[in-house]
């Protein structure tokens, strides 16, 4: 990582430990961040932080110990903070198969081999640890060893265990939509209201002189067009482009072949004249790796989205809610609040 913080690195316009973060706060009682500098910035997330209670930096086993000398609690869960796809299931499943199999230690197996920092363990074995530290012992599969261990299987889960180790990780053409204006996402349920959120946000836009597209993803069924009109009339008889032009407005329709895939977000982005917005904003797309604005209304009895999407970066409802601290709340009924927090969004872009 070119001797940065890997914790504290952007990934997705986000510090890569807020993924790992988000993830296991819902899995635990206490979270606990164990980090030997930048101390400040990680406080900055809002929970208790750690450091080593060995010097000379002895790897995993060191936090591990110093995790369980600062808690009280019968086991202690681990994960790495460069992994931003942690399963949501892993406390779940290692807790099962530790007290099934009455092990020690539980620890994740991704169908290849096992991932040691993955692991639930007892903190009973405290003292053993640190006697193991202070021998000079570093290797955390053979201190796993010396006890009954659990092997839990993530194998359909394989993509909660990538890690990223290096500078060109963190800007992988295939880990985030790229654009060349600012760009995100609204996400919700059917009935939540993104529509109509976005017809009262958009002539505050406009009127601050910002010049906004929006993409929406649509049923594979719909139409723009209207039978017997023309243009309708025209495509139907086989043309596969239609341009319609007037001084007010211009629509191209194009036909796609049956049976073809619908295309990506990454194959619409370039067909938007991009020189001319300062802001994409995009409906749909859920499975798009972009930033999101989330919005929710516990009224509707639907799960929020954002524990098992990585990209929410803020939610927006109409009730206080209970979540991460690096997750921005917004007010769904302060349209002036949501504004506000786009412009900011623009502001600190970085394509």
């Amino acid at each position: 990582m070119g001797g940065i913080d890997k914790g504290l690195a952007s990934y997705r316009h986000k510090p890569l430990i807020s993924y790992a973060l988000r993830i296991l706060k819902p899995q635990v009682d206490t979270l606990l961040i164990n980090a030997n500098r930048n101390i400040d910035s990680y406080q900055a997330f809002g929970y208790p932080v750690i450091t080593d209670s060995l010097d000379n930096f002895c790897g995993p086993l060191a936090g591990m110990l110093s995790a369980m000398q600062a808690v009280d609690t019968d086991y202690i869960l681990t994960a790495p903070c460069d992994s931003p796809n942690i399963s949501s299931q892993l406390r779940q499943r290692l807790m099962e198969s530790l007290i099934l199999e009455q092990a020690d230690i539980a620890v994740a197996y991704d169908g290849d081999r096992l991932q040691p920092v993955f692991s639930l363990i007892s903190c009973s074995l405290k003292g053993d640890l640190q006697a193991y530290l202070a021998e000079g012992g570093r290797k955390i599969d053979l201190w796993f060893e010396r006890y009954k261990l659990a092997i839990v299987d993530f194998s359909d889960q394989q993509d909660s265990f990538v890690n990223l180790n290096y500078l060109e990780d963190l800007s992988s053409k295939n880990s985030a939509i790229k654009a060349p204006v600012p760009l995100i996402g609204f996400a919700a349920f059917s009935g939540t209201g993104k529509t109509t959120l976005l017809q009262q946000l958009l002539p505050i836009l406009k009127a601050k002189g910002l010049k906004i597209a929006v993409i929406k993803h649509a049923h594979h069924n719909f139409d723009i067009d209207i039978p017997g009109k023309d243009s309708y009339e025209i495509r139907q008889a086989g043309a596969q482009q239609i341009l319609v032009s007037s001084s007010r407005l211009m629509a191209l329709m194009e036909t796609q072949p049956i049976g073809m895939t619908a295309p990506s977000l990454a194959d619409l982005i370039p067909r938007l004249d991009c020189a001319k917005l300062n802001l994409i904003i995009v409906e749909g797309f859920k499975h798009e790796v972009i930033p999101k604005i989330e919005l929710y209304r516990p009224s509707l009895d639907k799960p929020l989205l954002y524990p098992d999407d990585s990209n929410i970066i803020a939610i927006a409802s109409d009730e206080k809610l209970k979540i991460p601290a690096e997750i921005e709340q917004l007010d769904l009924n302060d349209i002036d609040s949501i504004v506000s927090y786009i412009e900011h969004f623009i502001n600190n872009w970085t394509a």
